[in-house]
């Protein structure tokens, strides 16, 4: 099982390429590379089998791929009857394969055809999809990505039929159970789902990066005396980002134990994991991990409870170059891939490069703690030759063409006038005249290097001056060191082609066995830039801030106040030379408030002369209502009426 794709990006993506033996007879080794074609490869003589290109190879690179079943594939045989042409042909190859890509499409690859099979989008994932299980049985397909959530597929109508929120973060791996009624799933933590209902059985502590391979060691439980529910005692296997520990879990009745039982220790981070299931208890799980530094352990060992310190590998297996002469030292070769035949007693492996890897299978007999395969991979490491010229066009170009010699592009050496020649300053000299003055040796040096740059026409395009220095195998027409190394525009203008080539053709450059030297010092060359860039950055910031105060202080000094005339001017004068105006003025001023004063006295004996007007009124109708009270009284007496009769009063009232 593959530990997942190479995303290069990001720093918890895990390490290596997609890649994955086929069920069964291991007849065929299918991988991803990271130009996103799917090349499927024959075990037995080490040749390719099959390249498929996506539409979407760029944009849409595949970060994982599974097989399918070798069960499912005999019952997925259509009904109608086939040639016998047709059935000797197909019986014994393997036929769909499954990829998640980058987007978050699943495609479906048929080996058989070598066409797509079908292609799963609707309802899907958002993100890129991190893992795939198919289903042994029901023939349902299983996938994660990092938009959080668990997808279960029907293959049959390419449609979803249940999806689900697997965890809080990205789903990074999954493993169905040996009897297919369960399922793991893993982020950070890892969790056992119930397939029918889609509830979470047990919870298991997990990584503190996240999980890239799952993988079921046992089918049946150590103690066989109890009844066996299908999970209860399983053991399974678990594999980290940047982990050097693969840590094994056992799934209990109770749900108090969360942590793992056992674990194997490997010098670096698993890009690759193989084993051979234990049947019973007496049976040792055999274990092949393929590690991110070329090396594979070998781990042996029976699966029977709690163990506290980490098992090391039995034996380890590196494949390194023979070294020729005394100079000459051998170097490693990485392994990419291991797997374990059918008879469990030799094992597949898979190195190289992944453009042309080698395939071979090697018996398990040694007894060694460490074994070291010498092997010559300097043949395989090129490409043929014939298939490289087919796909090269020659131009056809006519006589009339004019052909631009490459240069430095976009600059060219300034048209100046003649100067005297070198000749003639030596004349100059022999003849004994005076001396040759430093302008005139300087001019002598600009005709020469005019003549030169002259003498070559110059060509402002990339396509131009790499296809001219292709076809002539002009090595200092594409010397790129020293063209990065010439005016800062052009080396923009380079990176940018630069980072394309090597991008696009990265999987070819790889083998190349020159390729370090032949790269190395336009690494040191962009390195030393790149370590100057930041303190540049820093002195072209405090530079605008200088020049924008410079700026902002000039502006201010160059505004002149506008002329504009006072409304009204104040002149204060001392006291001592007060003017006769100002005496008048005074006097007048205290003549009016002595008139001020006359008036309020006035207004104030006014004041009181209305108020004993108004109180002599007021006591003259006061002395005619008692003069009228009187005369009513004299005529009740007259009458003879009395206040003392009660019933006079009544009506008076």
């Amino acid at each position: 099982m593959a530990a997942g794709g190479g995303g290069v990006a990001d720093p918890l993506s895990p390490a290596g390429v997609p890649c994955a033996f086929s069920p069964q007879s291991q007849a065929y080794f299918a991988l991803a590379s990271t130009d996103g074609h799917l090349r499927v490869w024959e075990t037995a003589n080490n040749r390719l089998h099959q390249e498929y290109v996506p539409s979407a190879h760029l944009s849409g690179t595949c970060t994982c791929l599974a097989w399918a079943p070798a069960r499912l594939q005999a019952k997925e045989t259509p009904q109608r009857k086939k040639r016998k042409s047709e059935a000797i042909g197909t019986s014994n190859q393997t036929d769909l394969l499954a990829l998640g890509t980058a987007v978050g499409s699943i495609l479906l690859y048929s080996t058989v055809k070598g066409e797509l099979h079908s292609k799963l989008i609707s309802g899907g994932h958002d993100n890129k999809v991190n893992c795939i299980q198919w289903h042994q049985d029901n023939g349902y397909l299983y996938s994660c990505s990092d938009d959080k959530h668990i997808v279960e597929w029907n293959t049959q109508t390419c449609k979803v039929k249940c999806k689900w929120k697997g965890d809080n973060s990205s789903v990074s791996s999954l493993c169905i159970s040996p009897d297919g009624k369960m399922l793991l799933s893993a982020g950070r933590t890892i969790k056992l789902w119930v397939l029918e209902t889609k509830e979470i059985y047990r919870h298991f502590t997990g990584h503190a990066t996240p999980v890239s391979s799952l993988l079921f060691t046992t089918i049946r439980p150590p103690n066989e005396s109890q009844p066996f529910d299908g999970i209860t005692g399983l053991y399974f296997l678990s594999g980290a980002v940047h982990d050097r520990l693969l840590n094994v879990w056992q799934v209990r009745s109770e749900n108090k134990e969360k942590n793992a039982v056992m674990s194997f220790t490997v010098t670096d981070e698993p890009v690759y994991i193989d084993l051979t299931l234990s049947e019973n208890k007496e049976e040792p799980v055999k274990l092949a991990v393929v590690c991110k530094d070329g090396q594979v352990h070998l781990f042996e060992h029976i699966l029977n409870g709690y163990c506290k310190k980490p098992l090391t590998s039995n034996c380890t297996i590196q494949i390194a170059t023979p070294g020729k002469g005394k100079k000459s030292t051998p170097k490693p070769i990485p392994i990419l891939a291991a797997g374990f035949c059918s008879d469990k007693m030799s094992l597949l492996l898979v190195y190289g490069n992944w453009f042309q890897p080698t395939i071979e299978r090697v018996a398990l007999n040694s007894k060694e703690s460490h074994v070291c395969l010498v092997r010559d991979i300097s043949n395989c490491w090129a490409p043929k030759v014939e298939t490289a010229i087919t796909k090269v066009r020659t131009p056809v170009m006519n006589s009339e063409a004019k052909v631009l010699v490459p240069g430095i592009p976009g600059h060219q050496a300034a048209i100046k006038p003649a100067l005297p020649q070198t000749e003639e300053i030596e004349n100059k000299r022999k003849l004994g005249e005076n001396e040759v003055s430093i302008e005139e040796r300087l001019g002598a040096l600009d005709i020469d290097t005019r003549k030169e740059k002259d003498d070559l026409p110059q060509t402002n395009s990339f396509p131009v001056l790499l296809a001219q220095g292709l076809e002539s195998n002009d090595f200092e027409m594409l010397n790129l060191t020293k063209r990065l190394q010439g005016h800062p525009n052009s080396a923009v203008l380079m990176v940018q082609w630069l980072k394309c080539v090597l991008t696009v053709h990265a999987s070819y450059l790889s083998t190349l066995p020159d390729l370090v030297p032949q790269l190395g010092t336009l690494y040191q060359l962009m390195e030393s830039r790149v370590k100057t860039f930041q303190k540049l950055s820093h002195l072209h910031g405090k530079l605008i801030l200088l020049i924008t105060q410079v700026t902002a202080s000039e502006k201010t000094k160059g505004t002149t106040c506008p002329a504009q005339k006072a409304k009204l001017v104040y002149e204060e004068e001392s006291s001592e030379e007060e003017s006769d105006d100002e005496i008048a003025d005074k006097d007048s001023d205290e003549n009016w408030d002595e008139e001020d004063e006359e008036e309020k006295e006035s207004i104030k004996d006014e004041d009181v002369d209305e108020e004993n007007e108004e109180e002599d009124e007021d006591t003259e109708e006061k002395d005619e209502e008692n003069g009228e009270d009187r005369d009513v009284a004299s005529e009740k007496e007259l009458n003879g009426d009395s206040d003392l009769d009660p019933e006079n009063e009544s009506e008076e009232e």
